[in-house]
């Protein structure tokens, strides 16, 4: 209760602050997260950071605001783009005339080049690996650059949305502000960065010189609220504008009674899946890990967060990502099995997991059920609570013996399969991504996809990769959890929301308050 007074408090001090700004051009939203993490678009992998830098960032390419499928790519900073006949030279035409925020200047092919070898640096980026076929990045022209592949790569294209390193930085304000960048992000959207205040709000300003014309909302707090409860009773009260749902379908049914509110249910689904170190006793025994899967059910973990908002899981690529097959695997709920399992392995009187989990509401609910599940056949899961920010840094460390990850990639398959299930993405090496599970059994046909021509091949090589991977038991997939958000009616964002590849609607130049 103490919690929930605490934050109204500070909600309605944060709306009286908006309303002195002028009615209609504030916006306020709550995100259940504790606080920022890290701000520079390179390294910043969770939920609540993505969503924010979206709209501060471009990419040399976007999806369509709304969408979430790469089938409605258009032009962002690259107003156009030719590829050679065999896909390995791409040369972009820049827009001219953008500014990057603040005293930084116009952007130019030498940003772009900048920012995408930072991308492809793993000192500087999380996701070097998914450039590493980038052999070289060139500035052909003061507004032309020019990419040249080693070998082909399934999407081109999806790598350069404003999505994880597709993000396009300042040069000049990255080098200026050094370690500060995390802190302080410079880009060239509809938004500004304008002010950090920990474990309350980042604040945002609109960006008056944006290329496609100033947004009509001049201002967004971007505000950390980590209880459900408190974040839908500000929303309720009016304090706050829109809001990042609980991921189950209860919230949605009684949001949707509250007057005057939309609610959205949108794609990407993020896939939770439980990745076991199979380095680590005893999940180095196969039997074990088996016994893991077939001790959880899930279509009572989908029954549990509600059918209307999840999805079963049962492959290690995501329901609708091009390469995604179902035929793999599968692992029946059966607990006497699972015990079996264990028995045969040595392990007649269980065994004990651990698991560093974050403590985000969502998230933690589901590790408590599937903790409770698992306990059934005689696997006690022990979870060490941590702030989400801790989490993504010790999962990182290689500290946890149990993952439960959530996640939302580029929609196909060569993203999710190399960067939780190939060798070069083993957590605590030098090329890691998030392999938590120590998988290197698809490398081959993960390896041979990403450069195989002919697409139902490459359909066939992906479909193998998946079945090795469920076979060798890396991880066990539970459901798709889609997006949840509402606002109140007044908000008109400017299109309809079907979907968003940073897990957060696109707030644009467009979005606006109706009187």
């Amino acid at each position: 209760m103490r919690n929930r007074i605490s934050v109204s408090v500070a909600c309605a001090a944060l709306l009286a602050s908006s309303l002195a700004h002028g009615a209609g051009t504030t916006l306020n939203v709550g995100m259940a997260s504790a606080d920022a993490g890290k701000l520079d678009p390179h390294v910043a992998t969770t939920t609540p950071d993505k969503g924010l830098l979206h709209w501060m960032f471009n990419g040399l390419v976007r999806i369509k605001p709304g969408q979430a499928s790469p089938a409605f790519i258009e032009p962002d900073l690259a107003e156009s783009w030719t590829a050679s006949a065999d896909g390995l030279v791409w040369t972009f035409k820049l827009r001219q005339g953008v500014e990057c925020h603040g005293e930084y200047g116009a952007l130019d092919a030498n940003d772009v080049v900048f920012s995408l070898r930072r991308a492809a640096n793993n000192e500087t980026s999380g996701f070097a690996n998914d450039f590493k076929a980038l052999s070289s990045i060139e500035a052909t022209g003061d507004h032309e650059v020019t990419i040249t592949l080693s070998e082909p790569v399934p999407s081109l294209l999806g790598l350069l949305v404003a999505y994880h390193g597709g993000n396009i930085v300042c040069q000049d304000a990255v080098e200026a502000l050094g370690d500060q960048f995390q802190r302080s992000p410079i880009g060239t959207g509809p938004f500004m960065f304008a002010e950090y205040q920990p474990q309350q709000y980042v604040k945002l300003v609109a960006n008056e010189d944006y290329f496609r014309g100033a947004p009509k909302i001049k201002e967004i707090y971007y505000r950390y609220i980590p209880s459900d409860a408190s974040r839908d009773l500000a929303f309720q009260s009016g304090e706050i504008d829109m809001i990042y749902g609980k991921q189950d379908q209860t919230w949605v049914e009684r949001i949707k009674e509250i007057p005057g509110t939309m609610v959205t249910v949108m794609e990407p689904g993020e896939m939770s899946v439980i990745h076991l170190n199979m380095t680590m006793p005893p999940l180095d025994n196969k039997l074990v890990r088996q016994a893991v899967a077939h001790a959880i059910d899930r279509s009572a973990m989908v029954q549990f967060k509600g059918e209307a908002v999840t999805r079963a899981a049962v492959s290690p690529v995501p329901e609708g990502y091009l390469g995604h097959t179902g035929d793999v695997p599968t692992y029946e709920y059966d607990v006497a099995g699972a015990k079996a399992l264990l028995a045969e392995a040595g392990f007649a009187d269980g065994v004990t997991l651990k698991a560093i989990h974050t403590t985000l509401p969502g998230m933690l609910t589901t590790i408590e059920a599937v903790q409770a599940l698992l306990k059934q056949a005689g696997i006690n899961l022990e979870i060490e609570p941590v702030e989400h920010a801790t989490f993504h840094q010790r999962i990182r460390e290689d500290a946890s013996q149990v993952v439960h990850y959530s996640a939302a990639r580029f929609p196909i398959a060569d993203v999710y399969l190399t960067q939780f299930y190939h060798s070069d993405s083993i957590v605590a090496t030098p090329s890691a991504i998030t392999n938590f599970s120590h998988c290197s059994v698809a490398d081959g046909e993960i390896e041979a996809a990403r450069v195989e021509p002919d697409s139902e091949k490459q359909n066939m090589l992906w479909a193998a990769a998946q079945r090795k991977i469920m076979e060798e038991v890396c991880a066990v997939p539970i459901y798709q959890n889609l997006q949840l958000w509402a606002w109140k009616d007044t908000l008109d964002l400017g299109f309809e929301v079907k979907g968003s590849l940073n897990l957060s609607p696109a707030i644009t130049e467009l979005a606006s308050f109706s009187n």
